[in-house]
């Protein structure tokens, strides 16, 4: 009798169970990540030889070259690599909190626009170091009030901030059409150009040697604080209370409210400010392209790194290297964009396939029950 109903038991207990894992070694992490990525790669290599019939490993090379290839390549993905990374940090507390700001496309335009109206407005009347300063600033405030709007309606109304950032973003499209419909450069070119093009008014200045130079250095010092700010401030230790259980923060005192406000404040000033280096450190002019989708990107950077400010340096990067690298073998080989995406695609879904094996584990029925 007992035999026949632990027959049925089994027959119930379903062939494969997923279970969390409870802690897993960092080195077997990263051990996963890097298989998944050179998995990646050989299904990427099998798809370019089925499709074009060319050696991966050439293809490959291309992508390199297309990224790092030149001094100007290089900086180039190091400029892009440095947006990402600034966009990432600005999501990392607020996702931290498990506050989904998918508004980071809008706080950047809006600090952009900002930026834009110093430049264009103030650029003949300040001196240029004084200038910048008030850019940083105004472009700060921007993106914070745009933060700030959800974060308000999350805490008094407890809207969906998923879908009001979403939609914020939208707004912000349109009021930067509106701009560039006020500033178009010249007449009628739907365009506002390059702004300050004969001054440079605005602009970033070279540092050691470089373009770009202040734009890493920015990134740097945004990447250290977030780092000591999460991880070795009271507010920090709050976020991540917040986070894990409203319940836990509530029994301990915290003020959900002035959380949620202050972080997305810190948020929405980051991603404003991200705009500030995209306008008068990277393409001197404003456009509904400025953002050019990174806010959604860097929901990637920030994912993947855990949150963490460091671990984001090596994602940008690999992100700003499959985007670049793709854009040179479509114009090397003669391929269209979608197969450059396809390449990209595959080697992203891998990545993040790979945090399913590092958080979960798959547990077959006969493995189980010789376990117990």
């Amino acid at each position: 009798m007992s035999n026949a109903k632990a027959k049925s038991n089994a027959s119930k207990t379903p062939l494969i169970r997923i279970a969390k894992r409870e802690d897993m070694p960092r080195w077997k992490g990263w051990l996963i990540r890097i298989i998944a990525v050179l998995l990646a790669l050989v299904v990427d290599g099998l798809l370019i030889y089925a499709i074009v019939h060319l050696n991966p490993v050439e293809v490959y090379r291309a992508m390199y070259e297309g990224a790092f290839g030149t001094s100007r390549r290089a900086w180039v993905s190091i400029r892009d690599a440095v947006v990402l990374l600034c966009i990432g940090v600005g999501l990392a507390p607020a996702f931290k909190m498990k506050f989904w700001n998918l508004g980071a496309e809008g706080q950047i335009l809006m600090g952009g626009i900002a930026t834009a109206a110093c430049m264009i407005y103030l650029g003949t009347s300040v001196p240029n170091w004084l200038l910048l300063i008030v850019m940083a600033v105004v472009s700060i405030a921007a993106g914070a009030i745009w933060g700030l709007i959800p974060a308000v309606a999350k805490a008094r109304w407890d809207t969906n901030e998923s879908l009001f950032t979403l939609m914020l973003n939208y707004v912000a499209i349109q009021l930067t059409s509106y701009a560039v419909a006020c500033w178009e450069n010249p007449f009628g070119s739907n365009a506002v150009g390059i702004i300050n093009q004969n001054s440079m008014a605005g602009w970033f200045p070279r540092l050691f040697g470089k373009t770009y130079g202040l734009n890493v250095l920015l990134a740097v010092v945004l990447m250290v604080g977030m780092h000591i700010y999460l991880t070795h401030t009271k507010q920090g230790y709050e976020i991540a209370v917040v986070g894990e259980s409203l319940n836990t923060a509530r029994y301990a005192g915290i003020n959900r409210t002035k959380v949620y406000i202050r972080t997305m404040l810190l948020s929405g000033a980051i991603c404003g400010f991200t705009g500030y280096i995209c306008v008068a450190g990277a393409s001197h002019t404003i456009s509904t392209n400025t953002a050019g989708g990174r806010g959604f990107t860097a929901i990637i950077v920030a994912w993947l790194a855990k949150f963490n400010p460091f671990i984001m340096v090596i994602i940008s990067f690999l992100l700003t290297f499959l985007s670049n690298g793709s854009a040179e073998i479509a114009s090397r080989y003669n391929l269209n964009d979608y197969a450059a995406q396809m390449i990209e695609g595959i080697i992203l879904f891998f990545i993040l396939g790979s945090e399913f094996f590092i958080n979960y584990r798959l547990i077959f029925r006969g493995k189980e029950d010789a376990h117990e």
